[in-house]
């Protein structure tokens, strides 16, 4: 349930924060005031669409967040949108991506709206609320069919796309044989790049480089090794005479030896072969050939031999086509048997469920003052094996209003207010094998007044005992049924319209309900409002 919700710089709300409690809360007001705002802000918190427009003139973001209570732990789910367009989403304080939001929050609310309306038209819909009516047994078989539906699309597409005919496939095969020629002619060597670069320093800077060692060869002359070997004799003539002048003698004898051998090396690098200009133009070539390679077919010579791989599996392939679209057509067949299996398994269960659920629907209806129409979920199974991602089958809701009178499609019969009665009416069912927690209806009440509104207040109660319920109604008799009653206002502060929102105690929400009922509060409509309590 949704414990705590903040909503800043969204229309005309500035900075709002309001705590909903369990069961049924209705929130009703002034026209214009911002009820439907709240509404749109939930919305945005479970992924919505998001427009800059609707971020409160002058402001540069708006942030909606909400404490949410799941499995018994708080979980802290946040959508912060700015005027250049950029998300900043978080649950929990983990950054995610809208689409990551979007997922985790549609296990957390349905939103029902005025749009709803327009979906339940879509029969390419109705196959849903059919399957989330059937359960888990159902949608256990649908996931797998899924599953398997994914790796079929995958393989079709590799055999649709078999390279063209013989003429083209050729010429795609000799372009990958050259590719593949040009790269390993190359003979690449992984670092050799760099190793190349290094040397080709070194030949740029061969002038500093020769004249640096020239004048350290001097250095170390004939004179050094005279000096240190006179120091050598000298201290052997002593030595016997105290440890001291030994382990002296011993350290001079290191460094003789050390700087011989630095003076060899000092004489070997002065003669490198890399200075010589034939080398130097080796190495040009060889790195200009690395550097095209790899503008051609990657960014690292690792990158190169990763292309080259793929193209010896690629020529293998389309040399081996027929041979690899038979094992490819062979695992279609047996993907295409398993889907006829569960296919016919889910064509079974719908037909089982769809009865009892096009009964219950119309039991609903007849609560809600449809008291003639009848609900048939109509289902066609396409015995031609094209699959879809559903299945095998086409629902379709189909109902007729009056005695007499065939079944025809929704859009052609229901009026807005037969719609938002029937939306109702399947939410209710579903309502028992629903798991998302929080269900928000606005303006659920379109078109309907009397008898059906007390049906539709009634229904809507009866679904807040499993769901937290978030209601926006301009009814008297919904407004009665509520457990925590709120009243969204606009004020203007520091010359700006806002909204605000409070929680009604009882006396306010009687007096509301007497404004809702009649338009002004009289001794009449609250004796109207405290009857209607009464019943709720």
């Amino acid at each position: 349930m949704i414990d705590t919700l903040h909503i800043k710089n969204i229309g005309i709300i500035d900075d709002l924060s309001v705590n909903f409690s369990d069961g049924f809360n209705v929130l009703t007001g002034e026209t214009g005031a911002g009820k439907t705002l709240i509404i749109d802000s939930l919305a945005l918190l479970a992924g919505g669409r998001f427009s800059k427009d609707i971020i409160r003139t002058g402001e540069k973001n708006s942030i909606i967040e909400a404490n949410i209570l799941v499995n018994d732990d708080y979980v802290i789910v946040s959508r912060e949108m700015n005027i250049n367009g950029k998300n900043l989403c978080k649950i929990d304080g983990r950054m995610v991506t809208v689409n990551e939001l979007k997922e985790y929050m549609k296990n957390i609310i349905n939103i029902h709206g005025q749009h709803d309306n327009q979906i339940i038209l879509d029969k390419s819909k109705h196959i849903e609320y059919v399957d989330k009516f059937a359960g888990s047994k159902l949608l256990k078989i649908r996931k797998e069919y899924e599953e398997e539906f994914n790796k079929r699309n995958i393989i079709k597409n590799e055999l649709e796309k078999n390279y063209g005919d013989d003429k083209e496939r050729q010429r795609k095969l000799d372009l990958l044989k050259y590719q593949l020629n040009e790269i390993e002619s190359a003979k690449l060597k992984i670092g050799e790049d760099k190793e190349l670069e290094e040397k080709r320093k070194m030949i740029m800077n061969k002038e500093l480089i020769k004249e640096s060692l020239n004048k350290s060869d001097y250095e170390m002359s004939e004179v050094t090794f005279d000096s240190l070997g006179n120091v050598i004799k000298c201290i052997e003539k002593i030595e016997e005479f105290d440890k001291k002048y030994s382990e002296i003698l011993g350290q001079v004898r290191d460094i003789y030896y050390q700087v011989e051998e630095i003076s060899r090396d000092l004489s070997n690098l002065k003669d490198d072969g890399y200075f010589e200009e034939d080398n130097r133009q080796e190495i040009e070539e060889r790195l200009d050939l690395i550097f095209s390679l790899k503008r051609k077919y990657g960014d690292s010579i690792e990158d190169i031999l990763k292309y080259s791989d793929e193209l010896k599996k690629e020529i293998y392939d389309i040399e081996n086509l027929e041979e690899h679209n038979n094992e490819l057509k062979k695992q279609l067949e047996i993907i295409d048997s398993g889907l006829l299996d569960r296919s016919r398994k889910m064509h079974e269960i719908r037909i089982k469920v769809s009865e009892d659920l096009g009964n219950k629907i119309t039991e609903e209806l007849k609560d809600l003052e449809m008291k003639n129409a009848k609900f048939k979920v109509n289902i066609e199974y396409e015995e031609d094996g094209n699959f879809n991602k559903t299945g095998l089958d086409k629902i379709e809701f189909l109902i007729s209003t009056n005695v007499g009178d065939s079944y025809k499609e929704l859009v052609k019969i229901a009026s807005g207010g037969e719609m938002s009665r029937i939306m109702l009416g399947i939410k209710n069912i579903l309502s028992d094998v629903d798991e998302v927690p929080v269900l928000v209806f606005d303006e659920i009440d379109t078109g309907i007044s009397g008898i059906a509104a007390n049906r539709v207040a009634d229904k809507l109660k009866k679904i807040a005992k499993k769901h937290q319920v978030l209601c926006i109604t301009h009814l008297a008799v919904i407004a009665a049924k509520g457990e925590k009653n709120y009243y969204v206002s606009k004020n203007v502060v520091n010359n700006r319209t806002t909204t605000c929102i409070k929680q009604l105690d009882e006396n306010e929400v009687l007096e509301e309900i007497a404004r809702i009922a009649s338009g002004e509060i009289t001794e009449v409509s609250l004796e109207h409002a405290r009857e209607l309590r009464k019943r709720s």
